[in-house]
């Protein structure tokens, strides 16, 4: 059997501390991340990213939104143009905030049209898919039902970007709900599996369940509670992506309290090149 090793992945947040905590004035407009004008003493500047990716090893990378000190057209393509130099793939544009499922129409409305204004960011950086929140609300069939009609009326506003939404926040608790809102989407939405934002007992049934409709992934390790990775959930979780075929980005992601991201990172990479490679 030919192995070949995976390629090297990262979700931008597992660098939040490198980058300085930056998140832009007004990109958080529902207070998910208190913002920063400017990054801390020497963070890491947006523009510098992508070559400090490939000193690294990475050659795809799923950046958050919030990173991003404008969206003024002259910037994205120098951003765009960085990648493109450093050999980096911007993967997927991590879209942070938003509630799609809103009960107010008025509101959801806003929503989808704040989450435009991103997409078309995404589509000028040139990334070939953008995540976006399906909602905040918990999963009643009438808030899902909104999601779907949110995340595909954006999905016809946007054909340059493949839209996919996570299993993350209060609509997306479990399989059910994530294969109730794709069904309700009829193909127009992808989906995003992070292996970190659940946990329990059916841990490992609920990826399972949902693992075979992922096309791209965050492959975050979590940490135990004396702020080691917890390694064994981790190979756990990345054999039910492998065992279902998967075979796409497997974007790292580190968010424990070391501060030395960079390496623990490397470390998730071992362990993902064991399963994978």
């Amino acid at each position: 059997m030919t192995t070949m090793k995976p390629v090297k992945a990262v979700h931008t947040w597992s660098l939040f501390r490198t980058m300085g905590r930056f998140v832009a004035p007004g990109s958080m407009p529902m207070g998910g991340l208190p913002e920063r004008q400017h990054p801390e003493e020497g963070g890491l500047p947006l523009l510098e990213l992508p070559a400090a990716l490939a000193e690294h090893g990475y050659r795809s990378a799923q950046l958050c939104h919030f990173y991003l000190p404008t969206v003024e057209p002259g910037y994205l393509a120098e951003l765009r143009d960085a990648f493109d130099r450093a050999g980096v793939q911007l993967e997927c544009f991590l879209i942070d905030e938003g509630d799609l499922a809103h009960p107010d129409p008025a509101v959801s409305a806003a929503q989808q049209d704040w989450i435009a204004g991103w997409l078309d960011v995404a589509a000028a950086l040139g990334a070939p898919r953008a995540r976006v929140v399906a909602g905040k609300q918990p999963p009643s069939p009438g808030a899902l039902d909104t999601s779907a009609r949110g995340l595909s009326r954006l999905a016809e506003r946007h054909t340059d970007v493949r839209i996919v939404t996570e299993n993350w926040h209060a609509l997306l608790p479990d399989a059910a709900s994530v294969l109730g809102l794709l069904d309700r989407t009829e193909g127009r939405i992808g989906f995003l599996v992070d292996l970190g934002n659940w946990s329990g007992p059916t841990k490992y049934a609920e990826l399972a369940a949902v693992a075979g409709r992922a096309e791209t992934c965050q492959a975050k390790c979590r940490t135990e509670a004396d702020d080691r990775l917890d390694l064994a959930d981790y190979r756990s979780s990345l054999e039910v992506l492998r065992d279902a075929g998967y075979d796409g980005p497997l974007a790292l992601v580190y968010d424990g309290p070391d501060s030395d991201e960079w390496a623990n990172l490397e470390a998730e990479y071992a362990l993902v090149d064991q399963v994978f490679g």
